[in-house]
């Protein structure tokens, strides 16, 4: 291999070259979360005009969830309690989530979904299933199935 561009490259594991497994992974990943940061900024402006691209996501959450705290997302998403607020404080003020007392510590409050914003939000999503469907169309059901199986599994490696 004298001469060639992976000579000088750290192995992983696999003798003296390159894991090109990896390296496929991370181009591919790159690409994807690309490509996904700029599909969540025009979600979010669909959803409202105001909405930051990353105020979606708690969208998707707090659709998910039925309800948290604001530490509980924070965490979830792994971003300071302060980011988080001022994000949470926007989606109030746009009317797509309220506060309302925890049952279980007065103290606290979850955040839930308004109805207002819960309408905006399923609008957007489902054309947004609609376009996964069309983009998807050659694919068969079961690597669909598996992309998300895979897809789950890496982001539960990711929380631990």
């Amino acid at each position: 291999m004298h001469g060639s561009d992976t000579e000088n490259e750290p192995s992983a594991g696999r003798g003296n070259g390159v894991d090109h497994e990896f390296l496929a992974l991370e181009r591919e990943l790159a690409v994807f979360l690309r490509r996904a940061r700029a599909n969540s900024g025009e979600m979010a402006r669909e959803v409202h005009p105001e909405l930051e691209p990353a105020a979606y996501g708690l969208l998707v959450r707090l659709e998910e969830t039925g309800g948290q705290r604001g530490t509980e997302l924070a965490g979830y998403f792994g971003i300071g309690k302060a980011t988080m607020s001022r994000q949470l404080r926007a989606l109030e003020a746009l009317g797509l989530v309220n506060r309302e007392p925890d049952p279980a510590d007065g103290r606290a409050s979850l955040i839930r979904i308004t109805d207002e914003g819960r309408a905006r939000f399923q609008r957007v999503r489902g054309a947004r299933r609609e376009a996964y469907v069309q983009k998807l169309a050659n694919w068969d059901r079961a690597e669909i199935a598996e992309l998300a199986r895979l897809l789950h599994q890496l982001n539960v490696s990711a929380e631990s």
